[in-house]
């Protein structure tokens, strides 16, 4: 269990480190995942931040615990904005098939961060 743990800490770190990178690199690219309401912008880079900073965090013994929980809240946080997607006309990542298949995504990246925050 070990072994498969460091595993998905890895993929995790490398994920989530990647993902808040292109946050900030292409903040075009995420802005319509961002409701209306909110100032795109700065939601987009707050959370790029949010998610390097989890990534990262993955990578060290003394704040696996706490990134994984950071990833599992953040997981819980994006899963309405999912669902909200999946039920647009053009939903922001594609098709309407991705939208549907990244809900139940959503409940296994939780899952997976659930684990390691168990291991860790």
């Amino acid at each position: 269990m070990e072994t498969a743990v460091l595993i998905l800490r890895i993929t995790f770190g490398i994920l989530f480190c990647f993902a808040g990178i292109m946050h900030l690199i292409k903040p075009k690219f995420f802005k319509n995942f961002i409701p209306d309401f909110l100032p795109k912008k700065i939601v987009n880079y707050i959370f790029g931040a949010i998610e390097f900073i989890v990534g990262f965090g993955l990578f060290f013994p003394e704040t696996v615990k706490n990134a994984a929980m950071g990833i599992l809240i953040l997981m819980l946080l994006f899963l309405p904005i999912h669902i909200w997607d999946a039920t647009k006309v053009r939903p922001a990542i594609g098709s309407k098939k991705i939208a549907y298949i990244r809900i139940p995504l959503q409940f296994l990246l939780m899952y997976c961060a659930y684990i390691m925050y168990k291991n860790s």
